[in-house]
């Protein structure tokens, strides 16, 4: 495939909790949409290496650079240039968020496949957010994970810190148009929620407050998911992000 250079601008949507990885070390898989609606996936995205105007959030506008990877087929994926990585401002604006994204939701999962598409949104029905403590041989595997991948850095990376494993699994239970799911919360940002609000408090108000905002204020407020399929699996989705969307009548959306 062509090595050329080509330039994007994406709101950030995903970033899916960091990954081990034998290139890489540790990477992220980030996904965001362009100001036409399109989706991309940034890849590899050594996330906690990145510093400064290049350190993003979700809603954040981002500029990089990138081609077309060589072993992913996905239309979506790009090969990142980590150094060409700024945020360009941010999706602040509720009603902004709405007018770009709700065009892009779809019934579910085998719509998007349907479509050719590995990334996609969808508002799921009758949610049900679940927790569910890991055992101490899966943290423990997970942390010896991250160890590894912590080291493995060039003369010119920055150390990291090792990551904590949360001893939670997260999870949702939902409908969509193609019947009943359940799918594993791979969002970084529910995982950061639990060690934020357990500092806060503890982990059984931490578990408390989430139940609370997944399970009722986001359902009620208006939430969509963001998910994708794997490379190697294409026939498997996985929940990558959790998004707090209002609902907007179609008419609203050309004001």
């Amino acid at each position: 495939m062509s090595a050329t250079l080509k330039n994007c601008r994406v709101t950030i949507l995903v970033k899916a909790l960091p990954q081990p990885s034998k290139r890489y070390g540790e990477t992220v898989c980030c996904a965001g949409v362009t100001p036409a609606g399109q989706w991309k996936r940034l890849f590899p995205i050594r996330f906690r290496h990145l510093a400064g105007d290049s350190s993003f959030v979700r809603w954040n506008w981002v500029q990089f650079q990138y081609k077309r990877p060589t072993t992913d087929v996905r239309a979506e994926s790009c090969h990142v240039f980590e150094d060409s990585i700024r945020i360009d401002g941010k999706l602040a604006r509720k009603q902004e968020q709405v007018r770009l994204l709700t065009p892009l939701i779809l019934a579910s999962a085998k719509e998007a496949a349907l479509k050719g598409q590995s990334l996609a949104l969808i508002r799921p029905r009758n949610t049900r957010f679940i927790t569910k403590a890991k055992s101490k041989t899966d943290i423990e595997d997970e942390r010896e994970a991250y160890r590894r991948a912590a080291r493995q850095t060039s003369l010119f990376d920055k150390e990291l810190a090792e990551l904590e494993p949360s001893p939670y699994e997260f999870r949702f239970r939902f409908e969509d148009a193609d019947g009943k799911h359940d799918y594993a919360n791979g969002d970084w940002e529910t995982h950061a929620m639990f060690w934020r609000e357990s500092r806060r408090k503890d982990a059984n108000e931490a578990l408390r407050w989430m139940a609370s905002t997944f399970n009722e204020e986001y359902p009620r407020k208006g939430m969509v998911f963001a998910i994708g399929n794997q490379a190697k699996r294409p026939q498997t989705w996985q929940l990558l992000g959790v998004l707090r969307l209002d609902e907007s009548a179609q008419g609203e959306l050309r004001i």
